[in-house]
Order: C-alpha cells, then sequence, then structure tokens
C-alpha cells in the first residue's frame, strides 16, 4: 500500500514541474510578428475604418495595436493631431489574425477615454517596428 502512494505522490509532484517548463518554454519564445498588411476605409469624415491582418499574434492585443498604429499615422497623414478608438474586433483563423478598428480622427483631443495622441503613438509604434499606413 505504502508503495503504491509513493508511486501516486510522485506522479503528482512531477506533473507540476512539467507544467512549468511548458510555460517558461512558451514564454521563451520570441515575439516574431508579420504585418500582412492595413486597408484603410474613410467611412464618413471623420470616421475611419482600419482592416488589419497579422500572423505571429501572442493576442488579440497585438492585433490591435497594430492597428492603433495605423490610425494615428493615418491621422497624421490627413493633417490631424489626435484619433479616438472606437472599437475593434479581432478573429483568428488558421494562425492569421484580422482586425477591423474604427477610430474618428480630430485636430483637437476628442472627449472620450480611449484617445491617442498620433504623433506620440506613431513614434512608438516606428520605435517597435510595427509598420504604418
Amino acid at each position: 500500500m505504502w508503495a503504491r502512494f509513493a508511486i501516486s505522490l510522485a506522479a503528482l509532484t512531477a506533473m507540476p514541474a512539467c507544467e512549468t517548463t511548458q510555460a517558461a518554454a512558451s514564454e521563451e519564445s520570441p515575439f516574431e510578428p508579420v504585418y500582412e498588411g492595413i486597408e484603410t476605409r474613410l467611412l464618413d469624415g471623420d470616421l475611419v475604418s482600419f482592416l488589419v491582418e497579422m500572423r505571429g499574434a501572442r493576442d488579440s492585443e497585438d492585433v490591435g495595436r497594430y492597428a492603433e498604429c495605423a490610425a494615428a499615422q493615418y491621422a497624421l497623414i490627413r493633417g490631424y493631431g489626435f484619433a479616438r478608438h472606437l472599437r475593434t474586433n479581432v478573429s483568428e483563423e488558421g494562425g492569421l489574425w484580422r482586425g477591423d478598428a474604427v477610430y474618428t480622427i480630430s485636430a483637437a483631443l476628442p472627449r472620450g477615454l480611449k484617445t491617442i495622441d498620433a504623433e506620440v503613438t506613431a513614434h512608438a509604434c516606428a520605435e517597435n517596428g510595427i509598420p504604418m499606413v
């Protein structure tokens, strides 16, 4: 009986070690995104949709960041300094992540919680190697 208990106890204590090793391996894998492209659609005046595609995203936040970079650069190209995030829908299929984000662009800081300074954001995107429009 004690032999069975010792074997079971050894098996249970070994399991967390396996999980820890797997978690450490996934944390160590490098982030190597492949940005597949940006499609910009002017919806109405200052309302703009950004369709982005990428591979190698860690999660939906990476896709959202890609769309944010596109919005920042687009605002600057159009002569505006700010953008306000309205929504982002993200999907993933077969390793291809797609984002559909909508922003308003404006010359003055818009109301709302999800506003971005286009110049600051575009600079951060360039530093992080995230392509823009």
